[in-house]
């Protein structure tokens, strides 16, 4: 080697050095566990965070800090990235506890086919008020369609076309991460698949995801797969199979051969991809199982074609067929009241017990009525109990497969959520990883950190490397845990003893801080 070019090495290697030695950190995590965010095992090591950043990994039992945080026991990990949130109430609910306390740092808003509106106005209003994690949006599809059509069951002009094409322009411009779409729920159940091609063009031209509530996760599952799976080779856009599971009896056991067609795609060069929440059990609105021919033209409409006879027969028709073949589950104690408006007694019991309470037989047609009735009130949230265990762990399995929550942000007390909304990331780690072994810690902690931070473009977060955001969080592998249930949901985790974001400590030896270091992630 050149003399003159060995010197000028050895001297920038002694400054980085002196550097090193020099720094006082703000933060260093001594004595972990640490698991990088690959499916590489844990290696013991201490990391350095001063302004956000990681510093250094590695010994840094001599160096200079101002905090020491003793992590004996404890696994470090990148802070968990939720794909699928909803993020509807962060303007009441800003400092995100039930989600921090999860251990996500991270969370992607805008599912299922609706977002906020106007777009950039949003994410500049939620950097005024400032956010407890850091968030990022998508632009929905559902919403961008009921600006310029409302709730109409039929086909876009070019005109209408061209609007929305704009304005989901316009979202990725302000920093969309990519376009959700949700085709089982109005408007979008009334697109047709050129129509989300065209607009999902869009997106992929600005390096955008697409993901997607399938247009059916029944009996029609397989066909709304291949729709995903055409979707991503028009539009040439990686597409997310969003909270992918098989619902309703007939279809149990089933998710082998939705991920059969996962595996042909991604063989024929296809970046499908999918998300997952690790329950048996589902959580939406009653309307689900109302046919959404029915529900054109919103809740006014609906309660006018019920009053016809011929139209409520047929109406009630379809909610059967669903509640035997679909959410329903073949049993209305499968139907568990959430969040009822009209009639908060109802919340967290079932369908069969609000048939007993007015008196009638528990049976499917009288159910249907009540289902009719529940919507003609304004509708309600329900939990479904009408996924199989089997398919949940064969899904989870999948390598491309990252865990989601599909959680609202919520607080202690407010109606009867599903217990994802507070324990989908424990629940993983504690009965998924230590309880039945399904999958390794690393190979958790991967699908939490830094397959979702690769499916999304996040450069600086998601993996424990020097010189990435010190987004990070620490539990007790061995009794992390999450402790709500369908009974009682309203309970934070156990086992979670750190978070911090972007290098501040927002649970400090289990004790939640309300401090916003959230920022607001801008794709563009």
């Amino acid at each position: 080697m050149n003399p003159k070019i060995f010197f000028n090495l050895s001297i920038a290697v002694l400054f980085v050095y002196s550097c090193n030695q020099n720094i006082t950190y703000d933060i260093v995590i001594s004595n972990g566990q640490v698991y990088d965010g690959s499916v590489n095992s844990a290696v013991f090591a201490d990391i350095g965070i001063k302004d956000s950043v990681i510093i250094k990994i590695g010994d840094l039992s001599k160096s200079k800090t101002n905090r020491v945080i003793d992590a004996k026991g404890l696994a470090v990990a990148p802070g968990f990235i939720d794909v699928h949130a909803h993020l509807e109430p962060i303007l009441e609910l800003s400092n995100c506890e039930s989600h921090i306390r999860q251990g996500v740092t991270t969370s992607l808003g805008g599912p299922d086919g609706s977002s906020p509106w106007p777009f950039g106005k949003y994410l500049g209003t939620l950097e005024q008020v400032g956010v407890g994690m850091n968030v990022a949006y998508l632009i929905g599809h559902n919403t961008v369609r009921r600006n310029v059509m409302n709730l109409d069951n039929r086909a876009p002009t070019k005109g209408e076309l061209e609007q929305m094409k704009t304005q989901i322009s316009q979202a990725m411009d302000e920093g969309a991460f990519g376009i959700s779409t949700g085709l089982k729920y109005l408007p979008g159940s009334f697109s047709k698949i050129d129509e989300v091609i065209e607009l999902s063009k869009v997106a992929a031209l600005k390096n955008g995801i697409y993901t997607s509530h399938l247009r059916d996760e029944g009996l029609g599952i397989f066909d709304a797969v291949n729709e995903a799976i055409t979707i991503s080779e028009k539009a040439n856009i990686p597409v997310v199979l969003t909270h992918h599971k098989v619902i309703g009896k007939p279809m149990w056991g089933k998710s082998s051969e939705t991920l059969a067609l996962v595996d042909s795609a991604r063989v024929a060069g296809l970046n499908i991809m999918i998300d997952q929440y690790p329950y048996n059990a589902s959580y939406t609105g009653i309307s689900v199982l109302i046919p959404s021919w029915a529900r054109a033209g919103g809740n006014k409409a609906f309660i006018e074609r019920v009053a016809n006879p011929k139209l409520r027969d047929s109406i009630k028709t379809g909610i059967i067929f669903n509640i035997l073949n679909d959410r329903g589950g073949d049993d209305l104690d499968r139907i568990q009241f959430a969040k009822v408006s009209w009639m908060p007694e109802l919340e967290g019991k079932t369908l069969k017990y609000w048939c007993e309470l007015k008196g009638l037989d528990s049976t499917i047609e009288n159910g249907a009525n009540l289902v009719i009735e529940a919507q003609v009130n304004g509708g309600a949230s329900c939990v479904f109990h009408a996924m199989d265990e089997s398919d949940v762990e064969n899904i989870l399995k999948h390598p491309q497969t990252m865990v989601a929550s599909d959680g609202r942000l919520v607080k202690p007390g407010d109606g009867h959520p599903h217990p994802r909304w507070y324990g989908t990331f424990p629940r993983v780690l504690g009965h998924y990883v230590r309880e039945k072994g399904v999958l390794s810690l690393s190979e958790a902690i991967y699908k939490m950190t830094a397959l979702p931070a690769k499916n999304l473009g996040l450069k600086d977060r998601g993996v424990l490397k020097e010189n990435m955001m010190a987004d990070i969080v620490l539990f007790n592998p061995e009794t992390i845990i999450d402790k709500g249930t369908f009974e009682t949901p309203h309970q934070y985790p156990e086992g979670i003893f750190y978070v911090i974001i972007n290098g501040q400590i927002v649970i400090d030896n289990q004790e939640f801080k309300n401090i916003k270091a959230g920022k607001v992630l801008r794709k563009n």
